[in-house]
């Protein structure tokens, strides 16, 4: 009976898993402003049962098929585990982008895009920061009541 209750403590002592999962990243929203750059929220994903913190991106966005730009942020951002959170950027985008954002809005069309690029983040409890790489494709819709803007 003693070595089944060392087991059993030996189990117990090594607490919850600790995963690093691959984040994500997605528009939750764009916003086109009057001298027509975009205010884009990015939403970051962090599936991880761990908090990590997230240092930077760089996503190439593609807009209805046209290279609309890149998004760029260092948020040093923590996000709990199993959690996720919102980052503002600027984006002045192509012609083709623009355009195919001003024809979704006028004509109350959704939008699709594509995110591809790179993630940059450190776990809890590491000095070690890491590369994740992410795709991401969706569509945004015009949001009713709230012109320019793209959810």
């Amino acid at each position: 009976m003693g070595a089944a209750l060392l087991a059993t403590l030996a189990a117990c002592s090594s607490g919850p898993v600790r995963r690093v999962s691959e984040p994500a990243a997605r528009l939750q929203q764009v916003t086109v402003n009057a001298d027509g750059s975009w205010t884009a929220l990015v939403r970051i994903e962090n599936y991880s049962s761990i908090p990590m913190r997230f240092d930077r991106f760089s996503l190439a966005l593609e807009a209805a098929g046209q290279e609309a730009g890149t998004l760029q942020a260092s948020p040093g951002l923590d996000i709990g585990l199993e959690s996720a959170d919102v980052v503002e950027t600027r984006l002045v985008p192509s012609a083709g982008a623009k355009l195919a954002a001003a024809d979704a809005l006028a004509g109350g069309r959704s939008l699709g895009y594509a995110l591809r690029g790179e993630v940059f983040a450190t776990p809890d409890e590491s000095s070690k920061q890491r590369e994740f790489e992410v795709e991401h494709r969706s569509t945004l819709s015009p949001a009713p009541g709230l012109p320019g803007v793209l959810r």
